[in-house]
């Protein structure tokens, strides 16, 4: 079984919008724009790319970051990746064709059944709606979370307002840096 980890990152009250500058949101850019950086805090995004095998995205994500991140060094890695988008509404011919093989699910039992398949973990950008869907669903095996040192208020979350059984989670790694940024990278507890 495959490991479905989901990497973010996310204000301290639990807002994940725009963290880079995407456009419609009030506090767009606001990873940059409010916190000194710091590299040695990023570390864990290269890792990611070197640990993963497969990308899992929603349509959103898939087509903010689909124009932009295949000519991009700093992601490199991900260019060749196999990249699976989870849309009811995407078509094939809305794929691009310069980042590697991507194929489209149709649903979270697609996703639970791309888990079961041989491979290595499948790690998952942006994409609030979908990971809320995932994490009510109980697909998420593990949380890669750099938590920013800001109150957002409004904004897409992280997490659903759903009303489920308590899932415990369990802290396997982490770091405070000096600009007050936070990695939390947890394991889901089943």
């Amino acid at each position: 079984m495959r490991t479905l980890i989901t990497t973010a990152f996310v204000s301290l009250d639990g807002v994940v919008e725009a963290p880079g500058g995407e456009p419609g949101y009030r506090n767009s850019g606001w990873t940059f724009k409010n916190v000194e950086f710091l590299p040695e805090a990023f570390e864990i995004k290269g890792r990611e790319q070197q640990e993963a095998t497969a990308m899992l995205l929603g349509r959103t994500s898939y087509e903010a970051f689909s124009p932009v991140w295949p000519g991009m060094a700093d992601f490199a890695d991900y260019k060749v990746m196999p990249k699976y988008v989870v849309s009811t509404t995407l078509g094939e011919g809305d794929l691009v064709d310069d980042w590697g093989p991507t194929g489209i699910l149709r649903s979270l039992d697609e996703v639970a059944a791309l888990k079961e398949t041989e491979g290595g973990p499948i790690i998952v950008h942006g994409s609030a709606t979908l990971n809320r869907g995932l994490s009510d669903a109980g697909l998420i095996d593990r949380y890669h979370l750099l938590v920013f040192p800001l109150l957002l208020g409004a904004g897409k979350r992280l997490f659903s307002d759903t009303d489920k059984d308590t899932q415990k989670l369990q802290l396997v790694e982490h770091a405070v840096y000096a600009n007050g940024l936070q990695k939390q990278v947890f394991d889901v507890v089943r």
